[in-house]
């Protein structure tokens, strides 16, 4: 039964190994190559070791160069006034002030009337936003495709 259905089955695929020798050689030494070609590559570029940081107290957060920061925000929204409540009062001792905008153009033009210190957050939904600076718009430094 089934012992005489592998072996004629093993003796089959020796008979094919045999009759295409050139192919059978070819898949032991590709896989070789390009293993000794792996252990080659690792022995010109070694590993780089780094030696471990200690753990540093910080501190506090420096609040002096962000005293009177305007933070403006568009579109108003529960959520949206959430995280600006958060963001003024949670890490600030007097808080920072916050404005909100009724659109991007209002956020724009109170950005030209306070330049050097005014920032601009626009929520694009619950968990993406720009912020905009003067002259700039700063983009998330996570990329998902190529630019």
């Amino acid at each position: 039964g089934v012992w005489r259905q592998t072996r004629a089955l093993l003796f089959k695929n020796c008979l094919i190994k045999c009759r295409t020798k050139k192919s059978s050689v070819q898949e032991v030494l590709f896989p070789l190559f390009f293993l000794f070609w792996l252990i080659l590559m690792s022995m010109l570029h070694p590993h780089r070791r780094f030696e471990a940081v200690p753990s540093v107290e910080l501190g506090a957060l420096d609040t002096a160069p962000l005293l009177g920061l305007v933070i403006g925000y568009t579109p108003p929204s529960a959520m949206a006034r959430e995280v600006m409540r958060r963001v003024a009062f949670d890490n600030f001792e007097d808080g920072l002030i916050t404005e909100e905008y009724l659109s991007e153009e209002e956020l724009e033009e109170a950005s030209f009337l306070k330049p050097s210190n005014f920032v601009g957050v626009v929520f694009k939904d619950s968990m993406s936003y720009q912020l905009r600076f003067h002259d700039s718009i700063a983009m998330s430094s996570i990329y998902m495709e190529s630019r």
